[in-house]
Parts: structure tokens; sequence; C-alpha cells
């Protein structure tokens, strides 16, 4: 007896339902063994800064200039070859601004054809041909894949072809389209799979249009960061979460990403802070969703006890006669004695006017069919955590004791530490999308800045920080994994838990911003952990001293590439400029990786063992073949 049953093979003969099938398509798999590993992009931090996420996405992290330098900087130039790059990123508006400029010559059009041609050609020697025409865009497979597979033969025939239609795409008027499949084409071979480590959303000013790119991508996965979740809970129905959002967008000034993107208007809370607080300018804004925060935050902590946070009540800790604070360092004035609707005997019961401003809001969020339809998304291609070809990939944190040990954390009277903490927290964002359940959508909340919430992994100083001058109070206490993240034998700890070989595997996390402006390094616990949060978003760039990191994972090796900041589209189509990037050489393979060394490749090895077993069964005549 094989290793697959009868009722298997037999429904595997529905596919193949003879010998010459099987034995095709056993070829194939077993050639497909050999190609070299698809290259795979790391990125995280997006945080809503979209031009230079596009454009990041758009250059392959600089790989494309890399590429196009190693063919064509001997032929053409620094200079052409930087001119060709902007086509690639944005073909559109480049071929638009060269026919302004009357630049768009017959010559110019069938060299940047031939050019792409054999960048695509070169890209696609990694794939099988029917991978490739996958990848082509709708309507031009046919044309496409003739202009990459050229055949040369000693009467240059295929030459002939090639010319032909080249000068018919010209002829017909569909060279600008061409154009635009090959670079499409050309950015989809360049990155087999990319990973987003989490936090799409928050603090830059457009986080649904990094969504929409992304929509667009092939082959992605998403690492949910706590900002996400954050937004998956205010979708859902959290009343915190929806309240944490609109206090966060207030903050950096992101109103438009609700109102226009989502359709959530803020002219209720305005309305709101004009009759109860006396103002609607952006400070009083940010101290009433402050208040309802502290409330609506205050009844999850009192609903559930085991999430061990009674030392963030903070509203009872308030003395209304002198407007101070006892926290556990002293007693600090607060900074504002203008708090009307909080009732000193009952801080935490919710007015009337809020209660009605509450429901307001998360019905508008919940209805957002565009907010709903960005986060489905997110929700749909995400997780908690990834393994994947031989890395751990999760953006916050594997909550740890003072000791190193794994942290034990009780939910729903059940101890959960490691993977299995993670796992329930993966569980816990699917009932709460799926149902929105009261629990599920507490935990949301909890998930988002909880003590050991594997997504924060500090303890929130929401309240210092609002309400409170001092900025001693508001250092916010991180969980001892951030204490051992730099030790190996953590790291390989960590890895062995996931089921991974802690002597090759790596940890891959964003969440904490490197300080590479004071010498801080990304590359942690002797090679074994990246963080690759290196500031996509503008306000972390005076304390990262860079733009953004993405770590490269290609059949040769890994690298890291950190990238200067994006001055804007306008500026590579008119000067073609670029993002400038320096990359590092993290670990080089003693040996080339191929697919046979992937997941991918362990997959198709047990689709063989299936197919070989099936075709045991045609040749002893144990099955009928059609």
């Amino acid at each position: 007896m094989g290793e697959f049953s009868r009722e298997y093979l037999s429904l595997l003969s529905e596919k193949y339902p003879n010998e010459a099938s099987v034995c095709s398509e056993i070829i194939n798999l077993e050639a497909i063994l050999t190609l070299p590993k698809g290259t795979e992009h790391f990125i995280s931090d997006l945080h809503g800064e979209y031009d230079a996420v596009r454009h990041i996405l758009n250059n392959c992290s600089g790989v494309i200039l890399e590429k196009v330098r190693r063919l064509l900087e001997a032929k053409r130039g620094e200079r052409a070859c930087r001119a060709l790059c902007s086509i690639i990123y944005y073909p559109r508006e480049e071929l638009a601004a060269l026919r302004e400029r009357g630049e768009l010559t017959n010559e110019r059009v069938r060299d940047t054809l031939e050019d792409l041609c054999l960048l695509a050609e070169t890209l696609s020697s990694k794939y099988t041909r029917a991978h490739v025409r996958r990848q082509m865009p709708s309507g031009w497979e046919f044309v496409l894949d003739e202009l990459l597979h050229i055949q040369r033969d000693e009467d240059a025939n295929q030459h002939h072809y090639h010319n032909t239609i080249l000068e018919s795409i010209i002829a017909t008027g569909a060279a600008e389209s061409v154009i635009t499949a090959l670079t499409t084409l050309i950015k989809r071979l360049a990155v087999d799979r990319l990973h987003v480590v989490g936090d799409i959303f928050d603090r830059g000013p457009e986080p649904a249009g990094i969504v929409e790119t992304l929509m667009r991508q092939g082959n992605i996965d998403i690492q949910w960061g706590n900002h996400d979740i954050l937004w998956l809970g205010a979708a859902s129905g959290s009343a915190a979460c929806v309240f944490t959002v609109l206090r966060i967008t207030c903050d950096y000034s992101n109103e438009l990403t609700l109102e226009r993107r989502y359709g959530v208007s803020l002219r209720p809370l305005s309305e709101f802070c004009e009759r109860v607080y006396g103002s609607a300018d952006k400070k009083t804004r940010k101290l009433a969703l402050s208040v309802l925060g502290f409330k609506l935050e205050g009844q999850i902590i009192m609903r559930h006890p085991g999430y061990g946070m009674d030392d963030r009540l903070m509203l009872n800790r308030i003395n209304y006669s002198d407007w101070t604070v006892q926290l556990d360092t002293g007693v600090y004035p607060l900074n504002t004695t203008h708090l009307p609707t909080i009732d000193p005997a009952d801080p935490y019961r919710i007015t009337d006017e809020e209660r009605e401003l509450i429901d307001e809001y998360v019905d508008a969020f919940k209805e957002s069919q565009s907010l709903r339809r960005h986060l489905d998304f997110i929700y749909r291609r995400g997780s908690t955590y990834l393994t994947c070809n031989g890395n751990l990939l999760y953006h916050g944190c594997i909550p740890l004791t003072p000791d190193g040990k794994f942290a034990r954390v009780r939910h729903g009277g059940k101890w959960y530490s490691g993977k299995a903490l993670m796992d329930y927290a993966d569980a816990v964002v699917k009932s709460a999308w799926a149902r929105g359940d009261e629990s599920a959508l507490d935990m949301m909340w909890y998930l988002w800045c909880g003590n050991d919430s594997p997504f924060s992994g500090r303890v929130f100083h929401t309240f210092e920080r609002a309400l409170i001058d001092d900025e001693s109070t508001w250092a916010e206490p991180r969980n001892p994994y951030f204490k051992y993240w730099d030790d190996e034998d953590t790291a390989r700890m960590i890895l062995t838990e996931f089921g991974l070989d802690p002597e090759t595997g790596h940890i891959i996390n964003g969440h904490t911003p490197v300080k590479a402006r004071k010498g801080e390094s990304p590359v942690k616990a002797g090679g074994k952990l990246f963080v690759i949060d290196g500031g996509f978003c503008k306000a972390y760039q005076k304390t990262t001293g860079i733009a953004g990191y993405t770590l490269i994972y290609s059949s040769h090796g890994i690298r890291l590439k950190s990238h200067r900041p994006f001055e804007g589209v306008a500026k590579v189509l008119s000067e073609n400029a670029d993002i400038e990037s320096d990359s590092v050489s993290i670990e080089e393979f003693p040996r080339r990786r191929y697919i046979a060394d992937t997941d991918e490749g362990a997959g198709l090895r047990r689709r063989i063992t299936a197919l070989t077993e099936l075709l045991e069964l045609y040749r002893a005549g144990e099955l009928p073949q059609y």
C-alpha cells in the first residue's frame, strides 16, 4: 500500500486519465524542481506612505535598475538605463511626457520595445513558460509570448518574424499598450513573492492607496501588525477600536482618508465637540476622542479582569478636586480641567450624547463598503504569522518572561504561549471578522495594545501622553522579547517552537523602528533575526535616518536594502530620478537554492509521489485508462 489511498488516486485519475498524461505531468514537475527559487521581497510598516511604497513596488526595491544596468549599461549608457527604468516604473505617465516633448519617435519606441523584451526574457529564465504566460496582462499574451521566445536559426527566420511583430506593433498604434504590458510583466517576474510584515495603516496620508496597489500584486501575503488589527477591529464593530482609529486619524491630520476614501464623515464628531466641549478645534477633538477611548477601554478592562490591565484604569485615579492623577511613580497635574463628560462618582459611565456618537461611528465603520473591501483583502491575505521557506515572519513579538522563556498568557480559561498564543490570536481575528461577537471584539482591542499581546509588545501610556505634560511618564515598558531579540539562543528557541530549522532559519520582524542613525543594526541574533522597520513612515525618519528597508531573499542569498527618502513621481518623470538604495549582503548561500529546496518543492515532490502511485495502478491494470 502506498502513501495515498485508493480513493484519492481514483479522484486524481479524473485529471490524469491515462499513462501519457501522468508521465507528462511527472516530467513537468521534476523539471520545475530544478529551477532556481523565486525571489522574495519583505517590507513592513508602510504606515500610509503611498508614494514611497508605490515607488518601491514599481522599482522592485531597486532590483530593476540593477538588472537594466547589467544588461544595457555598456550598450546604452547610464542615462539611457535610468530613462528606461522611468518607463518601467510609470509607463503611462512617462510615455505621455515623452510624447508631449516630441521624443516618442518610432526609433525610440522600437529601442524601448527591444530593451524591454531583453529584460523580460532575462527575468523569465527562472520560470516555466506556463508561469510566465500566466503573468502576462490579459489580451497581450500572444504578442508577448512570441517576442520573448524567439528561436535562433541559420536562415534567421525567427529574426524576420520578430521584426515583423515589432513593426506591426508600431504600425497599428499599439506600441504604448505593449510597452505598458511588458513593464507589468517585468515587475511581476522581478519579484516572485511579496511579504508585507504588517502595519499598512495610520500615520501616513494614503493607506487606502497602498491597499489598492497591494490588491494588484500577484503573489502576496500579509502578517498583520497592531495597526492592521486596530482597523480590522474597528471595521468588525469594536467601539474601542473605532475611537482609537478616529483619535490617531485626527492626531496625524489624516481626516481625508476617512471622509473621502471610506465615507466616514467627521461632522458628527465636530458637532458633538462644539455642543459638549464648546469647541471643535483639533486639540478639543483629540481630548474628546481620548476621553471616549478611556471610557470604552476601561469598560473592556473591567469586563475582562483576566487581561491583567487594571493598572490602565486611569480615570478613577484622578483627583477631580485639584485635577491631579496618582500614578505608580507619583502625583502629576493634568494638562486640562475641562472634562465635562466625566462623572467623578462613576468616571467610566458613558453619557447619552456619547452613546449616540459611539453608535453612529460604529455603524459608519461597519457599513462602509470601501473600508470593508480593503480590510477583507487584508484579512484574506493575512495571518498572525507565517512560516515560509524556512523563515518565520511576524510583526510584533513572541511574548517572553524576564528570564527569556515563553510567557504564559491566560485567555478564556486556557493558558497559551509561543506558537499556541499566536494561533489563538489568529483564531480571535477570524471570529471577530466573521461573527463580530463581543468577546472577540474586546479581544481585538486587547491585541492592539494588551500587555502580553504578540502584536503590541509594550504597555501603552495613551492616558499619560494625552493628559500629562511631564514626558517622564510617557515611556512605555516593553516586553522582555526586545531585550532578548539580539540573543542567538532565543532566536533558535523561537524557530524551533515554530517547527523550523534553527541552523538555517531566520526570523523576519517589523514593528520597531531601527535607529540606524544611531548605529543600531537591523541584523540581530547573529544573523538569525532581521528587523525591517526602517521608517517608510516620515514621522520615524528622524529616528531611523533612512526611509525604509527591503529584505531580499533570492536563490543566491539574503541581502538588505536601505532606502533613502522618495522625492516624488514628478522628479522621476522630469529627471529620471529614483529612490537611491544601499544594498548589504547578509548571507550568501554556499550553493544556489532551487525550487526543490522550498516549501513549494516539498509540495511538488508529494504530487510526484501521488502521480507515481497512480502510474503503477495504470500499469498494473488496477485502474482503467481513458
